[in-house]
């Protein structure tokens, strides 16, 4: 797996969504680079090398949920993922102009991303490498600010609470139909806060 690690960290790194399409699944990291004061820290250790994740994902080819084999991802899930996480960041910024003025701003221009892509008879190995990019990141928008890569729960399943990212980064119209209790803002700043302290910057 150290290994997986390193090559992964040795891909290069493009625009998000990079400007090219390709197919197949794997594994994939953003990098956030621009100056919300809540993620300075996340930005300042990637404005000279892409140090540090705010969030490792991965797309599953069809059918690997199921645990079926699969031999080729013809839809491309890893691009429209990354694509829709662009789309997500575009929508927060859209909605910034009527947002709560400490609430963080995100401009699309300010990411970056680097994936892996894994064949499909090697699918097992997805999840697993996933795993241990989180683990050994810690990527703010996987452990502290939850929800990023949340789906449009569905009619009747609405009672679930407004996820920590939509709190902050509110845009995604779906969201504002969940009527669970969420967190509130400051709560979620504060452990922001005390998560980004354990972090090294880099001059």
């Amino acid at each position: 797996m150290l290994d997986a690690l390193r090559f992964f960290n040795g891909t290069p790194v493009y625009e998000l969504p990079p400007a090219t399409s390709f197919t197949g699944s794997g594994v994939y990291a953003l990098y956030y680079t621009g100056d919300a004061p809540l993620y300075e820290k996340v930005a300042q250790l990637n404005r000279v090398a892409y140090n540090l994740p705010i969030y490792v994902g991965k797309a599953i080819p069809s059918g690997g949920r199921r645990g079926l084999t699969v031999l080729d991802d013809e839809e491309g899930s890893l691009i429209k993922r990354l694509r829709e996480h662009f789309k997500s960041i575009v929508l927060a910024h859209q909605f910034a102009g009527v947002r709560s003025a400490e609430l963080p701003v995100l401009d699309p221009l300010h990411f970056a991303c680097r994936f892996m892509i894994i064949p499909g008879d090697e699918a097992a190995l997805i999840a697993p490498i996933e795993a241990a990019l989180i683990r050994n990141y810690l990527p703010l928008w996987n452990s502290v600010v939850d929800g990023f890569g949340n789906h449009d729960p569905g009619k009747g399943r609405y009672e679930q609470a407004k996820s920590a990212w939509d709190v902050l980064h509110p845009g995604r119209k779906w969201a504002d139909k969940c009527l669970g209790e969420p967190f509130p803002a400051d709560v979620i700043v504060a452990s922001i806060s005390s998560h980004l302290q354990k972090i090294k910057t880099t001059s």
